[in-house]
């Protein structure tokens, strides 16, 4: 036998092995679904939030009530106010929740939510779930809690089991779950940027990111729980009872692990932030405080795409024609930003038509993936030539204070973009490959001027150059602005980042594996 049939009968073979993996999972994922559930009726309900929300909607009738949160501490003390006062149903859906300090802190609020009944269903990505189990295995044991998670591996004992499994399937594996939606008695929701996590609520000691959400109620909130209900049914979610087996958690234990979070020495000085900021049960005075519209509309995935299907309906059809459609301006901000050929020349089409267009995205030293910096910046150089005003987030503010917690250091991980100062997107969705073609990402879609301006505000600061750098041309040479308008000084070589970001971004620069980031 020649070299070259051995070549192919290796190659055969191992097409005929990816294919039986892919497929046993197949079969086992349709088999091992949990039983169906939906979210519950609101309509006779009398839970704290359904009499405070329930009168404002009928004072609106079809319209959805709309509040900004940028801060990190009260985007955690919403939530935290808002668990707190759940009586009937809470509804997570999140890529990633740490645990860490601010993870067990809402982590507790969940559960002494179940402890009163509530229902609790827990919808995570198994992919940063691995080597936790346990945790969320006990919380499963609880009568009123169910954990489910998107797009499993089957094999949950060791390493090598679990990255064999993940090599044979990595076509399917690499599609992740990105989603984030906080639902509380089916009429609160908050979705956006946020994970659950220190970085996300301004408790980490190195880094913080930047980041925003979006607090709904009314029939917004009814469409993210019909999303909910759709990825919690689908055949790509499972049981984590069914994947662990025998095995069970030790709710026991967690629970006294959660209950002493609070009283933990580093959260006493964090809450104590916390309540200067605001007061948990300021949240129910907040609601008053909404921009009501009927253009508000939550947008996602379908869960079928982790199976490459259909692309009619993928996320990335409702918001590229938005921004598409812009006739004066448009401002993206996008922590991964790699616009891709079609999204370049629909950027670089909208400058030649006279509109003004800016993206903020993550500096190299900012960033928290150094290898999506690399891919972006192959388009640097034709964008700023095209007309369109780029920026980069500093890795800290100029002259800023240190935190409570030592962090200085800030990263981008806002996802949001305003068309024409009205029409405007809040989401999970990167203006990158990822996001376009592997992960599920979800978002809230409005067209209302004055929240448009808040979250303009809001880019506006970042992109300051107190905490951000224009990104310039020069003799055809990228460069950084580095202070105000007019009296800036010229950096270049990425400023700030270190020599080994350099060549990470620069290594990847030349790979072609721009869709895989």
């Amino acid at each position: 036998m020649g070299t070259l049939s051995i070549a192919l009968a290796v190659l055969a073979g191992l097409a005929l092995v990816l294919y039986l993996a892919v497929y046993s999972y197949g079969r086992f994922a349709r088999h091992e679904q949990g039983a169906p559930s939906v979210s519950l009726d609101v309509s006779e309900g009398r839970t704290v939030l359904d009499v405070a929300i329930a009168p404002l909607l009928e004072r609106h009738p079809g319209e959805t009530g709309l509040q900004l949160l940028s801060g990190n501490l009260h985007a955690f003390a919403v939530r935290a106010a808002a668990a707190r006062n759940a009586g009937r149903s809470l509804d997570l859906q999140y890529y990633y929740w740490k645990d860490d300090l601010t993870g067990r802190l809402l982590a507790n609020e969940v559960l002494m939510a179940a402890d009163r009944g509530v229902r609790v269903r827990l919808l995570l990505d198994d992919v940063n779930v691995n080597g936790r189990d346990a945790n969320y295995c006990a919380l499963d044991a609880h009568p009123n809690i169910e954990v489910r998670l998107f797009n499993p591996c089957r094999s949950r004992d060791g390493p090598f089991r679990r990255g064999l499994e993940m090599l044979l399937r990595y076509y399917s594996v690499v599609r992740r779950m990105h989603n984030k939606a906080w639902i509380v008695d089916g009429r609160l929701a908050i979705v956006g940027g946020r994970n659950i996590g220190d970085a996300y609520f301004d408790a980490a000691e190195a880094s913080n990111f930047r980041d925003m959400d979006v607090l709904m109620v009314g029939p917004a909130v009814q469409q993210t729980e019909a999303i909910f209900d759709a990825y919690w049914n689908s055949s790509v979610v499972i049981p984590i009872k069914i994947l662990a087996g025998s095995r069970r958690g030790n709710l026991p234990k967690l629970r006294q692990t959660l209950q002493a979070s609070p009283s933990h020495a580093a959260a006493i000085p964090y809450l104590g932030r916390v309540l200067e900021e605001e007061d948990v049960q300021d949240m129910l005075a907040g609601i008053q405080k909404l921009h009501w519209t009927a253009s508000a509309r939550v947008v996602s995935d379908p869960p079928e795409k982790a199976f490459d299907g259909k692309r009619e309906n993928w996320l990335i059809k409702a918001i590229m024609p938005a921004v598409a459609s812009a006739r004066s301006r448009v401002e993206i901000v996008s922590p991964y930003f790699i616009p891709g050929e079609d999204g370049a020349n629909i950027l670089l089409d909208l400058v030649a038509k006279g509109v003004s267009v800016s993206v903020l995205t993550n500096s190299l030293a900012a960033t928290d993936v150094s290898a999506v910096h690399g891919a972006y910046a192959r388009y640097r150089k034709r964008l700023i030539e095209g007309g369109i005003r780029l920026f980069e987030l500093r890795p800290r503010e100029a002259k800023q204070d240190i935190s409570l917690f030592g962090s200085s250091g800030a990263s981008l991980h806002t996802k949001a973009f305003v068309v024409d100062d009205r029409t405007g997107f809040v989401g999970s969705f990167n203006f990158d490959p990822r996001s376009a073609s592997l992960n599920t990402e979800m978002g809230i879609m409005f067209d209302h001027a004055e929240l448009a301006r808040e979250v303009q505000a809001v880019f506006a600061q970042e992109m300051s150059p107190r905490r951000s750098y224009r990104v310039v041309l020069g003799n055809g040479v990228i460069g950084w602005e580095d202070g105000p308008v007019g009296a800036a000084k010229l950096l270049g070589a990425e400023p700030e980042a270190s020599l080994r970001r350099r060549m990470i971004a620069m290594l990847v620069g030349l790979l072609p594996i721009e869709e895989q980031l």
